[in-house]
């Protein structure tokens, strides 16, 4: 039910657009979080990712389980040498054919983003090797996780490919080189890509329904296990589809994007299943900022923040364990009380991330979550605990502390946190470290330019795979009590005030974040639509820029004034729209003044979606929605004071 009532949204107009210049979003599991990790250490990520390929890739290592690596001579889909990695330190499971991609690929990409060429290392050319995961020999024509791979899982089916066009994306020089298959052809990478892309679009195509298990290929239909439902996949399926539309320029891969995207925004439930969630928002994000798409980008954004429904307590973690935060962590939030894994980490950090270059209004919140990130990911790291806190502390030697254990638990043995993993207790390793999750820590460390004990900076530029021409860009993160001057050499607009520096100072507020871009001296700058461009380079893709503040993603119950935050560069307000699930309620040439929603006439646990449309004069629509869930308060018992004597709502925060 909707009220007009004596209150004023929002006085922008009132104002100049400069006094509005923080149009920021709120994630709530992201606003609980403590504003500093405790204890805040961030170690050099880089150091870390180079050491790992340093052990991981020396034929010349000594001691138990040593040298990780070996040769593949296997020759399964290609005609030439290929390399062999266990997935965890003295894998049980090792054989020819059972390397599985996310951690080879994922290594060389991982490298390549810390800063190594893997193109020529040690006199061999690692990339070229990876295209031994293209099954071609079984028929699939897809790069799968094993070299004569499977399609029983659709993340396991989508991920291996995904990071296949990363590593075309990351060496273009190679993508025309040829090689012979086992069966005498000759392919290379950029016709792998091509393959396997119009494979997962004939498979996007032919469902209307992408919460399955995973797909066959051979029969052409989906795989559905009621107790797996990886309905995310059609978040990675999107990914594949955008770039392979941007290297093909074929416009049915941008409507199979679209069609994945449509599909998970319309979901009443949270699909998030393992690793490719967090892909479909960035997608989302570039679609709608480059394409004019829209989609429900901060419903995918908020589930990647909120426990799944499709796989219990599965999200990120808001929790201290023992004497260390383990705040933004990806894993289960409920097995033994919680479980982080290091693969998961890595890649959240590296997909999200990059989003914020075309929709700054997340800047704060994810800027906040990556500092977290960036300090308690170290925990993963045998050197990071005491040796009482893992598992395998007598291999810790050997590890060069380059090696990641699978995953970190809330508490095992009676020490909390500890990290350990599911290979010994599954009995398929005689260690918990996991090789595969290492693989991955090139993702985080290429992000990391450089962290002085006060500011993070993020190079958002690195894992913006298949990015149209961009001028360096930067997430700068204040994590210190109070505000601190960044000295700008040079020229630089801010993505989120859209202010220019020019060889001048910022003052960055605790908890705050700017994203710089860096600019080439005396160039014109010239609007277009709702971007800037400079020397047709696209600066920032949302020079205007509306969101809604409050209510917030999340429980909320009672009559709620919605509020608005608005910043205008280019135009003057001509209209604004106010939809609740789809029905107009308000209509005007300026912002409401008093309008209120009364919560308390919607269904209990219901979820319902508050959209704003906001006009200017040049044409330009913004736009920004937010879902919030009308929950009853339970009243509790007051400690201490019998019911009912008293009582106490129940925390909301943590939904």
């Amino acid at each position: 039910m909707v009220k007009y009532l004596c209150a004023i949204l929002c006085l922008m107009l009132l104002f100049p657009p400069s006094v509005w210049a923080r149009v920021q979003k709120e994630i709530p599991l992201i606003s609980g979080m403590p504003r500093r990790p405790k204890p805040l250490k961030v170690i050099n990520w880089q150091a870390r990712a180079q050491a790992w390929d340093k052990l991981a890739f020396s034929f010349d290592q000594e001691g138990p389980f040593l040298p990780l690596i070996s040769w593949d001579t296997g020759e399964v889909n290609f005609r030439q040498k290929s390399f062999f990695l266990p997935s965890y330190v003295g894998d049980y499971r090792t054989r020819p054919g059972s390397q599985e991609a996310i951690n080879l690929i994922a290594a060389v990409v991982g490298a390549t983003l810390a800063g190594i060429d893997k193109s020529d290392q040690h006199g061999e050319n690692w990339v070229l090797m990876l295209k031994e995961f293209y099954n071609h020999t079984n028929g699939n024509n897809l790069v799968l996780n094993n070299p004569d791979g499977r399609t029983g899982s659709l993340w396991y089916t989508v991920f291996p490919s995904m990071l296949f066009f990363m590593l075309v994306d990351l060496y273009p020089e190679l993508a025309n080189t040829e090689s012979i298959t086992s069966t005498g052809e000759t392919l290379t990478m950029s016709e792998i890509t091509k393959q396997t892309a119009y494979r997962f679009l004939e498979m996007i195509e032919s469902l209307d329904d992408f919460s399955i298990t995973g797909y066959s290929f051979t029969k052409k239909e989906p795989v559905v296990h009621s107790w797996q439902i990886e309905g995310d996949g059609a978040a990675g399926l999107a990914w594949l589809c955008h770039q392979a539309y941007l290297k093909l320029g074929d416009p049915h891969f941008k409507r199979g994007a679209e069609k994945c995207l449509s599909y998970l925004a319309e979901l009443d439930i949270n699909p998030f299943y393992e690793v490719l969630l967090p892909y479909g928002v960035y997608t989302a994000a570039r679609l709608q900022a480059e394409e004019g798409l829209e989609f429900d980008l901060d419903k995918l954004m908020q589930w990647c923040f909120q426990s799944s429904d499709v796989r219990k307590g599965w999200g990120v973690i808001s929790d201290r364990w023992g004497d260390y935060d383990v705040h933004g962590l990806a894993g289960s939030r409920t097995d033994g009380g919680g479980y982080a894994f290091a693969m998961n980490s890595f890649q959240m950090a590296a997909s999200l991330l990059p989003t914020v270059r075309y929709d700054p209004r997340y800047a704060d919140a994810l800027g906040k979550w990556a500092l977290h990130v960036v300090s308690n990911a170290r925990l993963f790291y045998p050197d990071e605990l005491p040796l009482d806190h893992q598992s395998n502390p007598q291999w810790l030697p050997f590890s060069q502390g380059a090696v990641a254990y699978e995953g970190l638990r809330k508490s095992e043995r009676g020490k909390s946190p500890y990290a350990t993993g599911d290979a010994v207790k599954g009995e398929w390793a005689a260690t918990n470290y996991a090789l595969y999750g290492s693989s991955h820590v090139g993702f985080l460390a290429g992000l990391i330019h450089s962290w002085d004990r006060e500011i993070l900076i993020l190079d958002l530029l690195k894992t913006d795979f298949g990015k149209d021409d961009a001028y360096p860009t930067y997430l700068y993160y204040n994590g210190a009590h109070k505000g601190v001057t960044i000295t700008l050499d040079g020229v630089f607009y801010d993505l989120v005030t859209k202010k220019y520096f020019k060889d001048s100072e910022l003052i960055l507020e605790p908890n705050k974040s700017a994203l710089l871009v860096s600019l080439p001296r005396d160039k014109e700058i010239n609007y277009q639509g709702n971007s800037l461009v400079v020397e047709e380079i696209i600066v920032d893709y949302m020079v205007n820029m509306v969101a809604i503040k409050s209510p917030q993603a999340g429980p909320v119950w009672g009559e709620i004034t919605p509020e608005l935050e608005l910043i205008i560069q280019s135009s003057t307000l001509q209209a604004v729209e106010l939809y609740l699930d789809g029905e107009l309620i308000y209509q005007d040439k300026k912002l409401p003044e008093n309008i209120s929603i009364d919560t308390t006439s919607f269904t209990h646990k219901s979820w319902h979606q508050l959209e704003v449309y906001v006009t200017l004069e040049n044409g330009v629509r913004l736009r920004d929605t937010v879902n919030f869930l009308a929950q009853r308060p339970v009243p509790r018992a007051i400690a201490g004071l019998p019911h009912p004597l008293g009582v106490l709502w129940a925390d909301f925060g943590k939904y």
